[in-house]
C-alpha cells in the first residue's frame, strides 16, 4: 500500500479535510481516500500540493510513492 503524509501535513497546518477539498477542488471523499489508502492520479497530487502551499518540488513532503 503506497504511503502518504496527507492527514500529518493537512493537520500540521491546522486545515479541515473540507477546506483541503475546496481549495484543491477536489471532493472531501477523495480526501479521505487519499488519507488512508494513498493512491491517487498526478493531477490529484498537484492540486493537493497547491493547496497545501507547497511547490511540486515538494511532492516527497507529502507523497512517497513515486509510481507516477
Amino acid at each position: 500500500m503506497a504511503e502518504n503524509n496527507l492527514k500529518k501535513m493537512r493537520e500540521r497546518l491546522l486545515m479541515s479535510k473540507s477546506e483541503l477539498a475546496r481549495k484543491a477542488g477536489v471532493s472531501v471523499l477523495t480526501i479521505d481516500r487519499i488519507e488512508k489508502n494513498g493512491k491517487c492520479r498526478m493531477e490529484t497530487k498537484r492540486k493537493i500540493l497547491l493547496a497545501l502551499g507547497l511547490s511540486l518540488d515538494e511532492k516527497h513532503k507529502v507523497f512517497s510513492d513515486d509510481e507516477e
